[in-house]
């Protein structure tokens, strides 16, 4: 969302009553209906507007996530959002914007996912308004193979605006979740459509799932004993949920203007909390095996129960029931 609409929702934000059309269609310099077609637009997108012959209000506004809000914050100034209440799955929307021709830096957040979307084709927790689903759209000049770097990049990123915004640690489990206090907060999924004729990234969908607080009904069953969250109330969490996607943004852009310096490395080996650890490799077949360190390309280094060294380029590992 960009423009005179996200102009139209900063109008309504900065208002704690009803808004007159007429104020907004002065201030912006619109016409009355252009301003109705824009509350609409945002109404379609899950804002929650009530009209009525004073105006427009923005109801429950402290609760959704808003570009304005993370703007404010924001040093990196040429990113286009699409914000959004709910959807199916953040990196699927992104996915079919870049197919449309949509640029570089085109953000995609919601505060809710039906289809929600893990690794190795699971179903990713997503409930409304507890978590922030994010999915940023990029188009890098590198080789598939370096396609990690941007996963590892965003992993170092998410850790950094977490300690921003929280007094809590961010660690990393290779390759691709973030921990607190030794359980999950965040999950990154990263998907990447080929060019055949360049062999080449035709562009990189990065999807980012935040655990902002533990909802009223707690995590579900399956999750409950691995899940946490990053703060330890909604109300710490409305505060400070938009100021930490703009911190994740903005370290996410620093490291990935010069992505393949792999600057974010020894940050990155220093959070890793696998180093000298046993899992399970989850692969067919299953196996054992000691975490040695990671090389310079992020490959998880490993010693395998008869003693072989291995290099893992990318994969799931597990810590428990090795």
């Amino acid at each position: 969302m960009k423009g005179l609409k996200s102009e139209v929702l900063r109008l309504l934000e900065e208002k704690n009553d009803y808004l007159s059309g007429k104020t907004i269609s002065t201030e912006l310099k619109i016409s009355r209906n252009m301003v109705w077609k824009y509350v609409l637009s945002l109404k379609n997108e899950g804002y929650e507007i009530e009209t009525s012959r004073k105006g427009y209000l923005l109801v429950s506004k402290n609760c959704e996530i808003s570009e304005y809000e993370i703007r404010k914050k924001l040093k990196t100034k040429d990113v286009n959002f699409s914000v959004h209440k709910s959807v199916g799955s953040t990196n699927t929307l992104a996915r079919q914007m870049a197919e449309k021709g949509a640029g570089e830096k085109t953000v995609v957040i919601a505060s809710e996912q039906t289809q929600g979307r893990g690794r190795r084709g699971r179903s990713f927790y997503s409930p409304d308004s507890s978590g922030i689903y994010m999915s940023i759209l990029l188009r890098p000049d590198i080789a598939v193979a370096h396609a990690i770097l941007v996963t590892t990049c965003a992993a170092v990123s998410v850790c950094k605006a977490i300690e921003k915004v929280s007094p809590k640690k961010a660690d990393i489990k290779w390759v691709n979740d973030i921990y607190l206090g030794g359980k999950k907060a965040c999950g990154i999924l990263t998907e990447a459509a080929l060019n055949v004729e360049s062999g080449k990234p035709e562009y990189v969908v990065l999807g980012i799932g935040i655990n902002l607080f533990e909802g009223e009904n707690g995590f579900p069953d399956e999750i409950k004993d691995i899940a946490t969250a990053v703060f330890d109330s909604q109300k710490e969490a409305e505060k400070y949920k938009n100021e930490l996607v703009a911190h994740i943004l903005d370290f996410f852009f620093e490291y990935y203007a010069r992505l393949t310096d792999k600057i974010f490395f020894n940050e990155y080996r220093s959070r890793m909390f696998l180093i000298g650890k046993p899992i399970k490799v989850l692969s067919d077949p299953e196996y054992n095996a000691v975490v040695l360190d990671i090389d310079s390309n992020f490959k998880l280094k490993v010693r395998l129960e008869n003693g072989e060294e291995k290099l893992l380029n990318s994969g799931e590992v597990s810590t428990r029931a090795y």
